[in-house]
């Protein structure tokens, strides 16, 4: 991955690729993935939410917010140099989250600590890719897999929530998250507020105590925004 700066602008693209990944000015449906998973946990004590793909900290930011000050969130992020570039000047962009005393910082994949985690996170953020597939990493795939969905809703706690933030929708990835056994919201967010792309964002909860599904079924879309 390679960075670039123009002005007070910032943008991150593959290094084989001419087209942009992300860009600082269009994060509004990153922020809309962590407000809506931590809406979902609100009133939790001390939650603690898993980010998977730092990015531009945008994500990372809008969780820190949603967890108040009791709260912790874990990023993980595979490249290294993101990391860097977010504790340099790009981290000015989001507010420097990675500054934040409630944040850790896991240098590797986001896989390793849903593999390790048992009923460890109230809600896991994944930002990893451009939608259930391994465009950027070929690995991530693991994550959209049956296999990956069972590591994640093992390691939420009793009627937390998995979102996943895609470029587009997938009724097939839809129907994985249903037989994975969680109840799906699928929602809508524009890049930017009131107008850019449309992008999804899966809203997923795991069984609550006692593996109860209460609550609206599955498959609805709705828009957050107009």
């Amino acid at each position: 991955m390679r960075l670039s700066r123009r002005d007070d602008e910032f943008s991150i693209h593959l290094s084989t690729q001419t087209s942009e990944l992300m860009n600082s000015r269009m994060h509004a449906s990153e922020d809309a993935l962590a407000d809506l998973a931590c809406a979902a946990i609100a009133g939790r004590s001390r939650p603690h939410v898993l980010v998977g793909g730092l990015g531009m900290g945008f994500t990372l930011a809008a969780a820190l917010r949603g967890v108040g000050p009791g709260g912790t969130v874990t990023v993980a992020e595979l490249v290294p140099e993101v990391v860097e570039w977010n504790r340099g000047p790009l981290g000015e962009c989001a507010g420097r989250p990675l500054d934040d005393p409630r944040t850790r910082v896991h240098v590797g994949d986001v896989a390793e600590l849903l593999r390790g985690g048992h009923s460890t996170y109230d809600a896991v953020l994944l930002d990893v890719d451009n939608g259930p597939e391994g465009f950027t990493h070929h690995g991530n795939n693991w994550l959209y897999s049956p296999a990956g969905l069972s590591a994640a809703r093992l390691a939420l706690k009793p009627g937390g929530i998995l979102a996943v933030w895609s470029a587009s929708g997938d009724s097939r990835f839809t129907s994985r998250l249903n037989r994975a056994g969680f109840r799906v919201d699928v929602r809508t967010a524009r890049a930017r507020p009131g107008k850019g792309a449309h992008h999804t964002i899966w809203l997923a909860h795991a069984p609550g105590p006692g593996g109860s599904r209460s609550g609206a079924g599955g498959g609805r879309k709705r828009s957050t925004r107009p």
